[in-house]
């Protein structure tokens, strides 16, 4: 079996991406657990900068040279180097890549939206929970992950385009959030119909490219269930926080807890889940009627050991021609205060 000074001195002579210093001579490896009963190794290492397309290839070294030495499999968390750190090995970068490195989008807490499957109202609560986060004054970027299922734009309302500035992209705003969407790309809602390396081309696009400025938070709608594309945004954003949607019928938070496991595996953490439709209200005896059941979201929450973040009912924004925006709850509307809640429990819990 493999042990821990085995992994620090093999990892250790990994160079880091943009210092091009060995882990071991930047203190890049922060911690190194085993399991023996599971031959899994788990590592949490820090560079120099983290989220970047240099990532990825790093981090399919570090799973080749620890399954090499014997191990079953691997986990990674990432974090970036202390800039005290950086500053001490700024000499040996040039001087925009140290320009890069302590770019504003270090600080930026990572928030995931995930599901099982489709139709459980994962891009509404995106959508208004950035809203909601914004209102509260926190500076607040949404991208639409959800390449073949975009739908952020017609959402929110938004009619403007991005435009470029010195090959920077502009995202749009909207109610206080920065949004980026595949749809800004495709013409007339035609179908996404490209392969998974071009997919993820356009994704790394979003983090790269994207001129995001200074952001709090940076939400991410992704695709539901648990294939490729989600699997290569859980690689490129590997120290997001997540949230899971599901519905209170049983079969969608059976399904739901998939997305929550796949979380689990890839070392995110779960910041809790989020029981949409959970009843229709009548407006004219206030009684609740339970139209998809009742208790899913609360089983999920248990199953996954995380928190019920909160309960959204089924419900229609006030629609307003003069400022259409077809998902987004007012700030006054019942389920608008829902939502501010929500962002309220969430900022509280990452302390931001």
């Amino acid at each position: 079996m493999i042990n821990e000074q085995t992994v620090r001195e093999l990892v250790g002579q990994l160079k880091d991406p943009f210092l091009h210093k060995t882990l071991a001579e930047t203190n890049g490896i922060s911690e190194v657990s085993i399991r023996e009963e599971k031959n899994h190794v788990s590592v949490k290492l820090a560079l120099a900068k983290i989220n970047t397309a240099e990532q990825l290839p790093f981090q399919m070294k570090v799973v080749e040279i620890i399954k090499g030495a014997g191990a079953d499999s691997v986990g990674i968390r990432f974090e970036e180097l202390p800039k005290e750190v950086l500053e001490q090995f700024r000499g040996d970068v040039t001087a925009s890549e140290a320009q890069d490195l302590l770019s504003p989008m270090s600080n930026v807490e990572f928030i995931s939206i995930a599901s099982g499957k489709g139709g459980v109202g994962k891009s509404t609560v995106s959508v208004n929970l950035a809203v909601a986060l914004a209102r509260l004054g926190k500076k607040v970027g949404l991208i639409d992950a959800d390449i073949y299922g975009f739908s952020v734009p017609d959402m929110m309302g938004v009619t403007a385009l991005p435009v470029v500035k010195e090959n920077r992209i502009i995202p749009v705003e909207r109610f206080g959030v920065k949004v980026i969407s595949m749809g800004f790309f495709v013409e007339d809602n035609a179908p996404v119909v490209w392969r998974g390396p071009m997919l993820g081309k356009a994704l790394d696009q979003f983090f790269r490219d994207v001129e995001w400025g200074d952001l709090d938070y940076l939400l991410l709608d992704l695709p539901p269930g648990t294939g490729d594309i989600a699997l290569d945004i859980h690689q490129m954003i590997p120290t997001s926080k997540e949230i899971i949607v599901t519905t209170p019928h049983p079969t969608a938070a059976f399904v739901a807890a998939r997305a929550g496991a796949m979380a689990l595996q890839t070392e995110h953490a779960l910041l809790g889940v989020i029981e949409n439709m959970s009843w229709f209200e009548s407006k004219h005896s206030s009684e609740r009627e339970f139209v998809f059941g009742q208790g899913g979201g609360v089983r999920l929450a248990e199953e996954l050991r995380t928190d019920l973040l909160g309960q959204i009912p089924l419900g229609q924004p006030d629609w307003n021609e003069e400022d259409f925006a077809p998902s987004v709850y007012a700030e006054d509307h019942p389920i608008g205060q829902i939502y501010t809640d929500i962002a309220k429990n969430i900022s509280k819990k990452l302390k931001k």
